[in-house]
């Protein structure tokens, strides 16, 4: 094993969450080390939808220019089609509320990634790919660091004074702190690039069957060279990804069959792109932070893809954790849990609404005969833009969680 190094923070994982996070306490004049298990650029499995909110979010790290420059698709709303033929449009510049600019973005997480990666790194991060970490270091309770290994090489221990998971769904930090949970409905996620789907039209695409959903976004313009690819991701409770085994694109396809909307038109000499699986989802941990420590990104709370924007969740709680850990940092010494309180407060805030908006959504899935109810009364009402705009979070959760909205969703 190495002799041990140190860095003010040290963060595991580099994607949007990590990266973001990096970016924000670099510019500071923090020390940060920035460590992810993959090399890059990588692909991820992800609906690789941004609202604009998130666009605005990726403005203040100076990305946007360059992501639409890599062939980012704008995409001005959603539809949803619901089970038995309900559909339900709304588009983010007819909102009651103007968002940061009428159109979000649609882009490969292979791009996002790489692209948030660079702007960290040009901030005056430090970053190791190809790196596992074998566990965090705790001492009295208290995190203070980690022990990393590069791919064939010897461990090495970094110390640090904050160390922050940002390593996903499978968070290694989520678990050694312990109260990571699963919750339900649980479901995992298929999903694939597909070139040459016909019939976007700037708008993503949400189809609710019986016993999952399925999103379409295209997220590259077609050129005079290329035809436009599109995102397709299949979600499906955890019971039915059994039939999966050993040949994950069969059931991707198969599966895809059962909505109305998209049958016939995904096939497999269309897929650019191997099928990638994760989940399960609703996950959530418990201790977002301790002593020497703290969760941001899918580590700490990974939201049903319905709700969308998961890349927004993943920005905002970048800002949210990096503001606390400045402040914690700012006081010489061990970092504590009371000096991050903060961030577990401002989580809260930030994000009470989108769960409550994830359940009412994700329970409401399970009875199909309510659901397109509810779609129908929307789009008679003109309501839908309220809706999309609410799961896009550039207005608040409240807009549709009271009782004057919920009751015409279903009266």
């Amino acid at each position: 094993m190495k002799a041990s190094r140190g860095s003010e923070v040290l963060i595991i994982g580099a994607g949007p969450a990590g990266a973001a996070t990096a970016w924000h306490l670099a510019r500071a004049g923090i020390r940060v080390l920035l460590v992810d298990r993959a090399r890059f650029p990588r692909d991820k499995p992800c609906s690789e939808y941004l609202s604009p909110e998130a666009v605005r979010l990726l403005d203040q790290l100076g990305v946007v220019e360059d992501l639409e420059a890599a062939g980012a698709a704008p995409l001005h709303g959603s539809t949803v089609h619901g089970p038995d033929g309900a559909a339900l449009t709304g588009r983010f510049a007819a909102a009651p509320v103007a968002p940061f600019r009428a159109t979000g973005l649609a882009v490969s997480r292979r791009i996002l990634d790489a692209r948030l990666l660079a702007a960290a790194l040009a901030a005056g991060a430090e970053f190791r790919e190809a790196t596992l970490v074998d566990g965090p270091i705790l001492e009295s309770g208290a995190v203070t660091g980690a022990v990393l290994r590069a791919a064939g090489g010897p461990s090495e221990v970094i110390r640090a004074r904050l160390t922050i998971g940002a390593d996903g769904l499978h968070s290694r930090l989520a678990r050694a702190l312990g109260g990571r949970r699963h919750g339900r409905p649980a479901r995992m996620a298929f999903v694939a690039h597909v070139a040459g789907l016909a019939g976007l039209d700037g708008l993503a695409a949400m189809h609710v069957g019986r016993d999952g959903y399925a999103g379409v976004n295209r997220i590259t313009l077609a050129t005079s060279g290329a035809p436009a690819i599109a995102n397709v991701a299949l979600v499906v409770p955890v019971e039915r990804t059994r039939r999966a085994a050993g040949d994950p694109t069969r059931f991707f396809l198969e599966t895809l069959e059962e909505f109305p909307g998209l049958r016939g038109r995904i096939r497999r000499e269309a897929l650019v792109r191997p099928v990638l699986v994760t989940g399960p989802f609703a996950a959530r941990s418990q201790r977002v932070l301790c002593d020497g420590a703290l969760l941001v990104g899918d580590a700490a709370e990974f939201f049903d893809p319905f709700t969308g924007d998961g890349i927004h969740a993943a920005l905002k709680g970048a800002s949210l954790a990096s503001h606390a850990a400045l402040i914690a940092l700012a006081t010489p010494g061990p970092v504590t849990a009371r000096s991050l309180a903060g961030y577990r407060r401002a989580r809260l805030s930030a994000f009470l609404g989108k769960w409550t908006i994830e359940r009412v959504v994700g329970y409401g899935m399970l009875a199909p005969p309510l659901f397109d109810r509810a779609l129908r009364r929307l789009a008679l009402r003109d309501l839908g833009h309220t809706f999309v705009a609410a799961t896009a979070d550039y207005i608040p959760a409240s807009a549709v969680l009271n009782p004057w909205f919920l009751c015409r969703m279903i009266l």
